[in-house]
């Protein structure tokens, strides 16, 4: 082996190498995550449209989903099943135009964030998932421990979330 090749500035070479790579392929992540966002909502924008241009909407919209499902997954292949399109017009309808996620979230987050029902309970996971950083696993765990509603009743908020970022420095290590 070379003695340049084992000496420090050939180390601080590779590390830098790898961190520009490392951060070039989250950049390129984040990149499709933002445009598949953005296209998703111009489709539930599509559907719904196409939807109010219709004389009988509620008998119309489910056969309307049922036919894209069959025609798009038709001509693209999958990702366009009849719960993705239902999620996709329910993503353009609880979040109006110029309303933007962050940018860490992928398809994934937006469909766990669509479960939930209650706007305020909905909010709370969006800021939660910016603010920490939270995977899909980890929004599903938040989720089904209840933390919004173990907040929401408790009088000790800040010793919740205190607890919550331990348990979170925990599972990292």
């Amino acid at each position: 082996m070379n003695n340049i090749l084992s000496q420090q500035p050939y180390d601080t070479l590779i590390a830098t190498i790898a961190s520009t790579y490392d951060q070039g392929r989250l950049r390129a992540v984040q990149a499709v995550n933002v445009q598949l966002l953005e296209t998703y909502w111009q489709i539930g924008q599509h559907i719904v449209e196409f939807e109010q241009g219709g004389s009988s909407k509620a008998d119309y919209g489910k056969s309307l989903i049922k036919q894209l499902s069959t025609d798009l997954t038709l001509r693209f292949g999958k990702g366009f099943s009849r719960s993705n399109l239902i999620r996709i017009r329910q993503f353009y309808l609880l979040y109006p135009k110029g309303a933007t996620l962050s940018h860490f979230f992928s398809w994934s987050h937006v469909v766990e964030l669509l479960k939930i029902d209650d706007p305020l309970e909905r909010g709370f996971y969006e800021q939660q998932c910016t603010r920490d950083r939270w995977t899909v696993r980890e929004l599903r765990r938040q989720k089904d421990s209840a933390l919004f509603l173990r907040l929401a009743a408790s009088t000790d908020k800040e010793g919740i979330l205190r607890l919550l970022e331990l348990t979170l420095q925990e599972a990292e290590e």
